[in-house]
């Protein structure tokens, strides 16, 4: 096996010339950090609603905006932060129907998700359990992020500042946002939701006095009582647009991307950050994800693909690679992906050792890795295991490693982590997806004349040739002594009479790991069962 060639690290001035989309990112945010000294980290953010669980939008996210920090810091040569902050003060609006206990959870409704009780008894409260399950998450994955609490910020003092600034600025706030509502929702909206000091509750109710000196507005309690209340030290909290727009002013926030859905929202709330004094992050929206029938997808729906889901089939850098490519157009989540964008990955990796300065930048395997790939990629690819899997009826790992270290025999799981870990996900999906969708026809009388052929052009090499240009030219003469219109006819016809499905990997490729014995017993059963699958 060679060893790939190495070159020189890409630079800055590369990092200038490229045109992935992180680089035109980071290019953005370089302007907007210019006039900052030398050394100033440049802020970046993304956002999490504790009352779920991490999900394939939050990996997405913070994937996305971590491949604009890494360009950003090769463009500049100057450090960044990652805040992931979650917005744990919010209130409680809906029980979950995925918690147990779920009905002791009523008496919390609208109370902030930092003071509902933790339906699986391990956390001080839900928000402190979900909040541990995202720094796990983040942590599994390898992200480098400084999370940050809204009720922290709230209740410590840090959006002190903020609360009192957006109370100074109050008219200009509220002439941002009630255009936008309805005649009912402008009577009553408050860009400060007070907590009730009666029942802890966030509360929707309209202000009826502010006093901008003192720092306080009045409200009235569920209980019907006038209550004057200080905005400082998590009394109130700021509702979503205002939120929104305060945390980018009081923390200084310099990036921040979206779903195409928050567009509006986005704009709403760099409008009201511009009213208190402060500078908008730059961004962009990307698009959400469509399921296999072009739909959006819909949480309460179900139609969608889960982290989960992907992970048993496919490694986290597939999924990186999803989420790198195109992220402004829309796209299909679904299991059939998966394998394209696995053998894709595999494929940006092998071609990254040869490539050099804004190329390899522009390479997704730079950013996938955080500009560190893998010297290599593995030595045989998703699409070929996978119909090995079938093939070989191999339903455990040591069966398909025994091919594989007969097709090389320095092949190891200990020594390829990588290939081992392509094994199990090959295994899982085969089983799941490839194998009930299986569908063997009859040979043509040409078909079976050009597989006859092909049977005595392989039965006349070495039974350990290994070699796939040589045994592909095999497969390509078989072809051409029969009058087939198209040699891809050819090919296809191999894949459905020998595999059972319309397409397949490099036939070559397939007969070097699965072995050239193997393969003639696998073409004469198919041609002594017909319509019947190999094997039956």
């Amino acid at each position: 096996m060679s060893t790939p060639t190495r070159h020189e690290p890409p630079s800055a001035t590369d990092a200038e010339l490229a045109k992935s989309w992180p680089f035109v990112e980071a290019r953005k945010l370089a302007a907007r950090m210019r006039d900052r000294g030398p050394g100033t980290p440049a802020l970046l953010e993304t956002g999490y609603g504790p009352s779920g669980l991490p999900h394939m939008g939050t990996f997405g996210e913070v994937a996305r905006t971590t491949m604009v920090r890494r360009a950003y810091e090769l463009l500049t040569g100057q450090p960044t932060r990652l805040i992931t902050f979650s917005d744990d003060m919010d209130g409680l609006r809906k029980i979950p129907d995925n918690v147990p206990n779920a009905d002791k959870l009523a008496p919390y409704l609208q109370k902030p998700l930092t003071q509902v009780p933790d339906p699986f008894g391990r956390y001080e409260s839900f928000a402190h359990h979900n909040n541990a399950k995202l720094r796990q998450f983040l942590d599994d994955f390898g992200f480098e992020y400084e999370f940050m609490s809204s009720t922290e910020c709230y209740r410590s003092g840090a959006f002190d500042g903020l609360l009192l600034r957006m109370l100074e600025c109050y008219d200009d706030v509220l002439d941002v946002i009630l255009p936008t509502l309805g005649e009912d929702r402008r009577a009553s909206y408050s860009p400060f939701l007070p907590i009730s000091p009666s029942t802890g509750r966030v509360l929707y109710v309209p202000v009826l006095e502010r006093n901008v000196e003192a720092g306080t507005i009045v409200f009235e309690d569920e209980d019907g009582k006038k209550v004057e209340t200080p905005v400082t030290g998590g009394a109130v909290k700021l509702q979503w647009k205002a939120d929104w727009a305060g945390r980018w002013y009081a923390l200084g926030v310099d990036y921040e991307m979206a779903g195409e859905d928050l567009t509006e929202s986005v704009r709403l709330s760099s409008r009201i950050t511009s009213a208190l004094g402060g500078t908008p992050p730059v961004g962009f929206n990307y698009q959400l994800f469509l399921d296999h029938e072009g739909k959006k997808i819909s949480k309460s729906k179900g139609n969608g693909l889960s982290l989960e889901e992907w992970l048993r089939y496919a490694s986290p850098e597939s999924l990186a690679l999803f989420m790198f490519i195109a992220p402004k157009k829309a796209k299909r989540l679904h299991f059939d992906v998966i394998p394209k964008t696995f053998e894709d990955y595999h494929t940006h990796v092998a071609r990254f050792s040869e490539q050099e300065g804004a190329a390899a930048l522009d390479n997704p395997a730079w950013h996938v890795h955080q500009g560190e790939p893998p010297a290599k990629g593995p030595a045989v690819g998703f699409s070929l295991l996978l119909n090995l899997v079938g093939a070989a009826d191999a339903s455990d790992k040591a069966r398909l490693w025994a091919f594989l270290k007969r097709y090389e025999p320095s092949l190891r799981p200990e020594s390829e982590p990588e290939l081992d870990r392509m094994v199990g996900y090959a295994i899982n999906y085969y089983t799941d997806f490839v194998r009930p969708t299986k569908s063997y026809r009859a040979p043509t009388p040409m078909e079976r004349a050009a597989m006859e052929d092909l049977v005595q052009r392989l039965s006349a090499v070495d039974p350990n040739e290994h070699d796939a240009k040589t045994l592909q030219d095999l497969v390509f003469a078989a072809g051409k002594s029969q009058p087939f219109e198209k040699l891809r006819d050819w090919f296809q016809a191999l894949y459905q009479v020998l595999l059972g499905q319309a397409q397949g990997p490099r036939f070559g490729s397939f007969v070097a790991v699965f072995g050239v014995g193997e393969t003639i017993a696998l073409i004469k059963r198919a041609l002594a069962q017909d319509s019947l699958a190999p094997g039956e």
